[in-house]
């Protein structure tokens, strides 16, 4: 579930009007104000650190971008991948399918486990400059087998296209073994986690949905009224 302050969010209130996605997936949907600048570089200076630094000030960003409840749901997504039993692989792929392959920790010489770690260390350090001994809560997975069973279902459908987009993107590193990635994370790590990586590799190569049932699960989860229906390719309409 979405945190909130001891609560689940409600759906489309004030606050999450404009917020489209949180935590970790929130960093992943940044792919695409990367590839714009990168056709754009001129328009846009690049932090001196090159893309390891831009990705990690997205985490520090993520601490202004929303109320405090939600910028917990960054260590929390964090630390869910990392005490999970999840192999390097599977968290390397499921990360890269989200960005639509433009942002591979392995091309820097990291781990994806590592990349992780850096990234909630940008985002504690930023937290801790208004609050000094701000501590993250522990990981709260999500791991109703009824939800995860849900979430594998709504997967199912999209599985054979969101794979062939994968394997064969416009731009962007080829990502193999994407679906079955994103079922393990369901499966092995945390449900909401899968299933917001799950709708960010959707958006990312721009794969047909049902609206419908996609928002009718994020309901479940507590997301704010656009998680799910912002950037989504809705064949119903």
């Amino acid at each position: 579930m979405i945190l909130t302050d001891g609560k689940e969010s409600e759906n489309c209130c004030p606050e999450d009007v404009y917020v489209t996605d949180v935590g970790l997936t929130w960093i992943a949907s940044r792919w695409s104000v990367v590839d714009m600048f990168d056709r754009e570089p001129d328009r846009h200076p690049r932090p001196e650190g090159g893309p390891l630094a831009e990705w990690l000030g997205f985490a520090s960003l993520a601490v202004d971008e929303f109320d405090r409840s939600k910028a917990m749901q960054l260590g929390q997504d964090v630390q869910r991948l990392l005490r999970s039993p999840l192999p390097e692989n599977t968290i390397r792929t499921a990360w890269l399918g989200a960005t639509h392959g433009l942002f591979d920790p392995a091309e820097y010489g990291i781990s994806a486990r590592t990349w992780l770690r850096r990234a909630e260390a940008a985002w504690l350090a930023r937290a801790r400059q208004d609050d000094s001994a701000f501590v993250p809560l522990p990981p709260q997975p999500v791991v109703d087998e009824e939800l995860r069973r849900d979430v594998l279902q709504v997967i199912h459908p999209a599985s054979g296209r969101l794979s062939h987009e994968a394997q064969d993107p416009p731009f962007g590193a080829p990502v193999t073994g994407l679906v079955p990635a994103l079922e393990r994370v369901v499966t092995e790590a945390c449900a909401d986690l899968g299933y917001r990586f799950f709708l960010r590799a959707m958006k990312a190569y721009q794969v047909p949905a049902d609206r419908g049932s996609l928002v009718a699960l994020g309901e479940r989860f507590g997301y704010p009224y656009w998680l799910v229906r912002e950037g989504l390719n809705d064949r119903t309409d």
